[in-house]
């Protein structure tokens, strides 16, 4: 049953990811991979929240399974960032891959505790 909760989390997880992302290219434009950098920080925090949630709550044994591994492991784009990254790299777009780097990983944790921060403040007044 593992198995069917993380490959049907990976369906809607990867689905999420197409939609977030395009989503976002229709706003920005130009060389920084947005798309990749709103689908890593919203995947981020959602991840926070969830987290601290299930530490709080007493959850079905396939939640985490389902949701970590399969929703936000397909929908977070950590491999994506690494090519976008390197290819940046290897047109000698020095900058912008460094600024990528730094987005997506400082403001990915500043995202993931500020998740982590609202669902202790949404599960106290409930």
């Amino acid at each position: 049953m593992k198995y069917i909760a993380i490959a049907v989390g990976g369906m809607a997880g990867a689905l999420l990811r197409y939609g977030v992302s395009g989503f976002t290219y229709k706003f920005v434009n130009g060389m920084f991979p947005w798309g990749t950098l709103a689908v890593n920080l919203s995947g981020c925090f959602v991840m926070g929240l969830l987290w601290a949630a299930s530490e709080r709550v007493v959850l079905p044994a396939s939640f985490k399974p389902f949701v970590f591994v399969g929703i936000l492991g397909a929908f977070t784009t950590f491999s994506t960032f690494a090519l976008e990254t390197f290819q940046l790299l290897r047109d000698r777009e020095i900058k912008i891959a460094l600024l990528n780097i730094l987005a997506s990983n400082v403001l990915g944790i500043i995202m993931l505790f500020a998740g982590f921060l609202l669902a202790g403040v949404l599960l106290r007044k409930g």
